[in-house]
């Protein structure tokens, strides 16, 4: 969920831009949560020029539709035209007036205060990825967003390499870089030998194929769909995001305008050996494409004894356990897993500098500063010290919400600003920590007690305690009513010794019974639900 925040100027008069407004996704420790992005309450109500994006992927743009009415500005977003053109979607899907957004071509420059900001063109996992060279009177910053160095990435051009030795050449004040192959030696290697390595496992499939792959990379994608037609497969795209990337590339020219697929109802009609499904779901989302053909609840696709599926994807560290039960359920099909480690070829590569690749940039660009970003801590760490022993003078490790002061003066860490998460709740963008989210973690956990009853006027008791409970279970499977017994007692005894007075207080009778019902949970269940319990007056 990257957010990054350039300013100038003295902090009454303070000018900023911001580069990249993304997402990350709800786990287990955020139940009903989709989409996470950082909150921007330090920012708003302050000067903004220009938000510009530096290329298309999620966790970069994500939340764009989500934050940008909450920063209260009409500051133009600046894109290049395939970003733009999946921004635009998701603006519009938000309501939000999508003609802030400005594409910019590739390589071109903007003046936004006192900033110019230049493109200059990568290479990574989707296309017209960008790094940004931000000139300011205080110095030159480069911020690269995600990148590697791909020789021959099917689409686009390759990296800018005269144009990093440019800046080089001119003074680089500070490098903002990713981090997240920091540890990995050597280089992430090419879509090239990833296109090669697809053509030849494809080929020697003589079943059905599905292959999963992550939609945004449009290189990727254009490989799968070679291979399919020299192994005379048709090419079914299974997931909407499929369609919405391809859709995408297809506007702005990255892919044929006349490149067709067959729909899913077509492809069940074709041979096994005639078809290749290119689906969305490699990280074993429940209810992408590949996800749904597991369970065997996709209304248009199934695969069975013989097919197979082949995964062109890394698996991302936390989304282990869902990977692994969705290919678990393919193989209890009999469907063949086919997964990088398996073949000899490459048929997935990263998208992320190893420390071969962030060594040349840094002989390319030479900053004063490294100001290592996008990784765990111990990536930012790791990449720090790398840059130091590449002679780079100075290098700060910040964390979220440091605010780093490059210039004038020495670099450092000099505050450290409101730097929280807002959640998407449904329809609404809620603090991390608001109380409806506890609560349903807590009844998550240790599921639900209500309890009501019916006092009169006097303080008789006309009707209950009636006591119900959700998600109690026993060692049957079944929940007894002689343990419902114990709760029904428990909350009856703690009303028939309060005083005709005191049931007259309706949060003393919610407290008593409430104690009550905790002491009768935790002895028959050794657990601590959620109470709630609701006094009724007749």
């Amino acid at each position: 969920m990257n957010l990054n925040a350039y300013g100038y100027g003295p902090p009454h008069a303070r000018r900023w831009i911001l580069v990249d407004v993304g997402v990350t996704f709800g786990g287990l420790d955020t139940p009903g949560i989709d989409l996470i992005c950082a909150d921007p309450d330090f920012l708003i109500g302050e000067h903004i020029d220009a938000i510009f994006l530096t290329h298309a992927h999620e966790d970069h743009i994500g939340a764009v539709g989500l934050l940008y009415p909450r920063l209260k500005t009409k500051a133009p977003i600046y894109a290049t035209p395939f970003t733009t053109e999946l921004v635009r979607s998701k603006m519009i899907e938000r309501g939000v007036d999508a003609r802030w957004l400005k594409p910019v071509a590739l390589g071109g420059t903007v003046a936004a205060g006192p900033f110019t900001v230049t493109y200059i063109t990568l290479t990574h996992s989707i296309p017209e990825p960008n790094a940004l060279a931000i000139d300011t009177p205080a110095g030159m910053i480069l911020h690269t967003g995600d990148w590697k160095i791909d020789p021959d990435p099917q689409i686009g051009g390759p990296t800018d390499i005269k144009g990093l030795t440019a800046l080089g050449d001119r003074g680089v004040l500070a490098m903002v870089c990713d981090s997240t192959n920091v540890f990995e030696e050597g280089e992430s290697g090419s879509e090239e030998s990833v296109k090669q390595g697809l053509i030849d496992l494809i080929a020697e499939q003589t079943q059905a194929v599905a292959v999963t792959t992550f939609a945004s990379n449009v290189a990727r994608v254009k490989s799968i769909i070679e291979a399919a037609e020299q192994a005379g497969r048709s090419v079914c795209l299974v997931g909407r995001s499929m369609h919405r990337i391809t859709d995408a590339a297809k506007a702005v020219g990255i892919l044929p305008r006349t490149l067709e697929f067959i729909d899913e109802s077509e492809a069940k009609s074709l041979p096994a050996e005639n078809i290749l499904y290119l689906c969305t779901g490699s990280q074993g989302e429940t209810r992408a494409a590949l996800g749904r053909i597991s369970r065997n609840d996709h209304r248009n696709v199934s695969l069975g004894e013989g097919d197979c599926v082949i995964f062109s994807s890394r698996i991302i560290p936390g989304n282990e356990r869902e990977i692994f039960a969705m290919q678990n359920a393919l193989a209890d099909q009999g469907v063949r897993i086919i997964t990088p480690r398996m073949v000899k070829e490459p048929i997935h590569v990263s998208g992320h500098p190893c420390r071969g690749e962030l060594q040349k940039m840094y002989q390319w660009v030479r900053p004063e500063i490294a100001v290592p970003v996008h990784g765990e801590r111990r990536h930012i760490m790791e990449h720090a010290a790398y840059a130091k022993s590449l002679q780079i003078p100075q290098a700060v490790a910040p964390r979220n919400g440091s605010l780093v002061r490059l210039a004038p003066g020495p670099a450092e860490i000099i505050d450290l600003v409101p730097a929280g998460r807002l959640l998407l709740d449904g329809k609404i963008l809620v603090p991390e920590g608001a109380q409806g989210l506890n609560e349903r973690r807590k009844l998550s956990e240790n599921g639900l007690v209500l309890a009501s009853v019916v006092i009169d006027e006097a303080g008789d008791v006309i009707d209950g305690p009636v006591v119900v409970v959700r998600g109690f279970s026993e060692s049957d499977g079944r929940l007894a009513d002689e343990s419902l017994d114990n709760l029904d007692e428990a909350a009856d005894a703690a009303v028939r010794k309060m005083k005709r007075k005191t049931r007259l207080d309706d949060d003393m009778v919610e407290r008593e019974i409430g104690r009550a019902l905790r002491k009768a949970c935790e002895a028959t269940f050794g657990r601590r639900p959620m109470i709630d319990v609701t006094v009724l007056r007749s």
